[in-house]
């Protein structure tokens, strides 16, 4: 193995050297640094002094970059790949630190094409190309397979979002469907329901959802895989309830891109009459203040406008100004 190679940085002490190369003994660890030198493939870094030894070594090298054997790469480009290839071509240092990775998955596109007929989860397709199920979703996958024009459609997989965790109250249809934006809210509210109390805040609720913040819209992206079937009923009305700052009216208007969701305006309407008079906490750094209009036409003009205050003065309501007895 080559275990120069091996190394991410340009700078290796001597020691980094001994420890990757195992040597039976000293003559056989001055013997593969002088070789390397000889290569060009390590340059001593002067300054680093001598390790005091005879014969002697520097304390640390610098890793010379190797020029790429471009003709070689270009054959194999050429000849063998069964993929999209001016990418690497015109990036021929990039192919060699991909192209490990390549030849596995033009391996499995000649050799097991046939596993595609099935969908299978990202995980599952990446461990079955690369034998790491992480592959494409946090090793840079995504990126090789863009390189060489390939969709997650080509090779027929699914991103998986983490299961939606629901409370039901009953199982009638049509019903109404509460989504929570923060986990203590959720809970208040499920123990409400489980006391006996069939309405929140005057309105009778069927299920509750636990949103869970941003996570919320990816999960309703696979909401039919996730869910009992009563849930999909076409007539079932979704509400969304969050906190009252922007990114949580931010999360609203993202769900509503991907399903017919409207905003809990009783609860939004409780948030606004208990803050009212009290010191509020500021708004978090880094929110996206570029809100979408559209929230606000479901309350009164009153209401936006104390919204609005809330907001322009850099505060928030949070959904757990709310407990058990607001409910």
């Amino acid at each position: 193995m080559d275990i120069l190679s091996t190394f991410k940085k340009k700078r290796l002490k001597l020691e980094d050297i001994e420890v990757k190369l195992k040597p039976a003994d000293y003559l056989e660890l001055y013997q593969f640094v002088h070789q390397q030198r000889e290569a060009g493939r390590l340059k001593p870094v002067k300054n680093s002094g001598s390790n005091g030894k005879n014969p002697e070594l520097y304390q640390a090298y610098t890793l010379v970059e190797q020029p790429i054997d471009t003709a070689k790469y270009e054959e194999e480009l050429r000849y063998q790949m069964r993929l999209k290839i001016d990418y690497y071509l015109n990036h021929m240092k990039q192919y060699e630190k991909d192209r490990e990775a390549l030849l596995q998955l033009n391996s499995f596109l000649i050799n097991s094409k046939q596993l595609l007929e099935v969908e299978a989860s990202l995980n599952e397709r990446a461990f079955q190309i690369w034998q790491r199920e992480k592959f494409l979703q946090k090793e840079g996958g995504k990126t090789l397979l863009k390189n060489v024009g390939l969709t997650a459609s080509d090779l027929n997989f699914y991103e998986t979002a983490e299961p939606i965790a629901y409370y039901t109250q009953h199982k009638k249809t049509p019903q109404t469907v509460l989504i929570i934006e923060n986990k203590d809210t959720f809970y208040s509210m499920r123990k409400h329901l489980l006391e006996g109390n069939k309405n929140l805040l005057g309105v009778n609720i069927g299920t509750l959802i636990y949103g869970g913040g941003k996570n919320v819209t990816k999960a309703f992206r696979d909401f039919a895989m996730s869910v009992e079937p009563y849930l999909l009923h076409q007539e079932n009305e979704f509400f969304y309830f969050g906190d009252l700052d922007y990114e949580g009216i931010q999360i609203y208007h993202s769900l509503a891109r991907v399903a017919t969701v409207h905003p809990f305006v009783p609860g939004y309407q409780r948030m606004l009459t208990k803050a009212s008079g009290k010191g509020l906490p500021k708004t978090k750094k880094g929110q996206n203040r570029n809100l979408d209009p559209k929230f606000f036409d479901y309350f009164g003009i009153e209401e936006q406008a104390a919204m609005k205050a809330v907001l322009e003065a850099d505060d928030y309501i949070p959904q757990e100004i709310l407990s058990i007895i607001d409910f």
